[in-house]
């Protein structure tokens, strides 16, 4: 399990997402965004040399308040190929240096995604090491195991990670709440991930935060 620590980042997440998030084609805000955290959650890398963290953050500069799904990876060294995807560095207080990615763009990442709308990962909390995130559900239907060979593109909606065969991985960077009741996959969803969020009135809504639709499976 990862640790979480303790410690300081120079400059913040929140410092980073506030440069790189108006150069996103799904971002709806000012040019200087007003974040705060919201909420999220992280995923284990299985050889324990990535960290992996799902972040929610809500930003108050646009005409109406929204909210921001971000995967980010976070690396002790650059990632090979991958500058176009780079979203910058910190100084972290026990691991020195470390470089932040778009994770969309990371391998390590999408696995675990994957691993988890099939079932096979768990979601952590951001906080606390070695702790289940709560509200974190996500559901796969049909037989066999998606595709992790994706060619991913950024466009107004979202980001979509599309295999050869069809199939389509689609994180909601824009979150919306879902309706009150039990969450209703799209229409021919075959997977998805859905979690929660605080917004800026201080209450809690819910929605999804990725889909996945079928063109074939792997």
């Amino acid at each position: 399990m990862a640790v979480i620590h303790d410690t300081t980042l120079k400059p913040t997440k929140l410092d980073l997402l506030t440069s790189w998030l108006p150069s996103r084609p799904w971002y709806r805000g000012g040019r200087e965004p007003k974040l705060a955290k919201a909420g999220g959650f992280r995923l284990d890398d299985p050889q324990g040399a990535v960290g992996i963290e799902f972040i929610v953050v809500t930003d108050a500069s646009g005409p109406q308040p929204a909210a921001y799904l971000v995967p980010l990876t976070y690396r002790g060294a650059p990632l090979e190929g991958a500058e176009q995807s780079l979203v910058g560095t910190m100084e972290h207080g026990v691991l020195g240096r470390r470089w932040a990615y778009d994770g969309c763009h990371d391998a390590v990442l999408v696995d675990q995604l994957v691993a988890l709308i099939e079932g096979r990962a768990q979601a952590q909390d951001q906080n606390i090491s070695d702790a289940p995130a709560q509200g974190v559900i996500s559901s796969c239907t049909g037989e066999g195991s998606l595709s992790t060979d994706f060619t991913v593109t950024d466009d107004q909606d979202g980001t979509a990670l599309t295999t050869p065969q069809g199939t389509t991985l689609r994180l909601h960077r824009v979150l919306r709440p879902a309706p009150d009741g039990p969450f209703l996959p799209p229409r021919g969803a075959i997977g998805h991930v859905t979690g929660s969020w605080e917004t800026p009135g201080g209450g809690r809504v819910r929605g999804a935060f990725a889909v996945v639709r079928s063109g074939g499976r792997a």
